[in-house]
């Protein structure tokens, strides 16, 4: 058993002729081999210079033969099982399913005031609650649904964050990493009997450091997947160029692929791209651009020629500072680009502003954005039944009606797609009702979330054992000085 996700049932969005796509991928090599990688981890670099690279330690610089590249690409799996402690939520990765996940916030919103302010514990929890109970959220991610909260130290964010994610939901995680604390990730994981989706970050132009390496590596021996992501600022950190920043970008994955299968041949990877143009105006990155969409949509088209399933995680950030119409199109556009264009995860639902601030109540209108995308990718059926050649013969021309048919109650669901938290009231209606708006009808949904949904709990023994994999963190840290 494994959720089901949405199935495209057509042929991937295009953008770019395959001619074209051929010569982006060809600029992938001439970099790798020519220009070369920047690895600040003298393990890479030795690792890098057993299988044939060039390296040159004194410049941390790895140069790629290309054959070695293809065959990396060749034995990373095209699709792969990742496993929940709930079988109702593992999942199976690749070919024409796509997925929604989470987008994190450093902190939550007021929806009064709209102020940022750093979460708590409780509010953590019931955002984890209801990301659990949302239909077409699938995956939950790094620092998911908050960078930290209240009580907790800057150095234990993540292992907080993953142990209440493991806690509050039995949807599967990625994790994300900084001072070794995946060490203590990959312990919850295994206490829980869940697989754990490592990561790798690039950190552009060109260039890996230790903790990325470190993280890689550990969850490869691990025997656990991992996303390789590539984040990209065209502009600043990459070529004003689109065509230009997916050479960068798609080489940087690569670079990352490389390593993890010389170091764990068949290791399961997911390429991801957490890419945005820079906005000239003021620096910081240019949320829900087209420019993004136009990324996403050549980048999957990319790696679904590579036959290795990828990841859009660019589409969850926003510009508004508040859940609003500009919030809506920026994440909505993009999103349906990513699922059109062959993206097998897009990381979507809570995100507000940046990677700033999160919120349930955006995790639910966004489920909703979620639900109307996976309909349209699954197309529509076309056979005797849904012709109704026969039902439009015997209904003829007025005063004939399809509404007491049926047909009619067999597939008005199954065609359409009813959002939860829309206002679909007649006016007169919504007047007496007190002219709620869909803000409004997503905070009452986000209560009776909370009242009805309750997650699958640990049991007593793993509960105990995931708070002394804590205590054993907080230790450590302490003993660097980092508490």
């Amino acid at each position: 058993m494994s959720l089901k996700g949405f199935v495209r049932n057509f042929k991937p969005l295009e953008i770019v002729p395959q001619e074209k796509i051929e010569d982006i991928k060809r600029g992938v090599l001439a970099v790798l081999e020519n220009t070369g990688m920047r690895f600040e981890s003298e393990f890479a670099l030795n690792t890098f210079k057993k299988h044939g690279c060039k390296v040159d330690f004194d410049t941390m610089r790895v140069k790629f033969p290309s054959h070695l590249v293809e065959e990396c690409l060749r034995i990373t799996p095209s699709s792969f099982y990742f496993k929940s402690r709930n079988p109702k939520h593992d999942l199976i990765v690749g070919g024409n399913t796509v997925y929604f996940c989470a987008f994190p916030g450093m902190n939550t919103v007021d929806l009064d005031t709209w102020e940022a302010r750093r979460a708590t514990r409780e509010e953590n929890r019931d955002a984890l609650i209801v990301l659990d109970g949302l239909e077409n959220l699938h995956f939950l991610t790094p620092y998911t649904p908050y960078f930290g909260f209240d009580d907790t130290p800057p150095v234990m964010s993540i292992p907080e964050s993953a142990a209440a994610k493991i806690r509050y939901s039995t949807k599967l995680q990625f994790s994300g990493y900084q001072k070794d604390c995946e060490i203590f990730t990959i312990e919850m994981a295994k206490v829980a009997g869940t697989e754990i989706q490592g990561m790798m970050e690039s950190s552009p132009p060109l260039t890996f450091y230790e903790d990325a390496v470190m993280s890689a590596y550990r969850f490869a021996k691990a025997g656990l997947p991992l996303h390789i992501t590539a984040g990209d600022v065209m502009g600043g950190t990459s070529p004003a160029t689109v065509a230009g920043t997916l050479v960068t970008s798609v080489a940087e994955v690569v670079a990352g692929i490389v390593f993890t299968q010389l170091i764990e041949p068949g290791t399961r990877v997911v390429a991801n791209a957490f890419v945005f143009p820079q906005n000239m105006k003021t620096g910081l990155p240019f949320f829900g651009s087209v420019g993004i969409a136009l990324h996403e949509a050549v980048y999957n088209q990319i790696w679904r020629s590579y036959n290795i399933p990828v990841q859009s995680s660019a589409i969850g950030p926003t510009n508004s500072k508040i859940i609003d119409y500009q919030n809506c199109y920026e994440k909505a556009i993009p999103a349906l680009v990513a699922a059109l264009s062959g993206a097998h995860i897009i990381q979507f639902h809570g995100g507000v502003y940046g990677e700033l601030t999160h919120h349930p109540v955006q995790s639910i209108m966004d489920d909703d954005v979620a639900g109307i995308i996976g309909r349209f990718i699954e197309g529509i059926e076309v056979n005797t039944e849904t012709l109704a050649l026969d039902l439009i013969n015997e209904v003829g021309p007025i005063p004939g009606f399809y509404l007491n048919k049926e047909h009619t109650r067999k597939y008005w669901k199954k065609d359409q797609f009813v959002p939860k938290v829309a206002d679909l009231l007649p006016y007169g209606q919504w007047e007496k009702e007190g002219k709620k708006s869909a803000l409004d009808y997503a905070k009452e949904r986000m209560k009776e979330i909370l009242q009805r949904h309750k997650p699958i709990q640990l049991n007593d023994e793993q509960e105990r054992e995931i708070q002394k994999i804590l205590d054993r963190a907080r230790k450590y840290y302490a003993e660097k000085g980092l508490i």
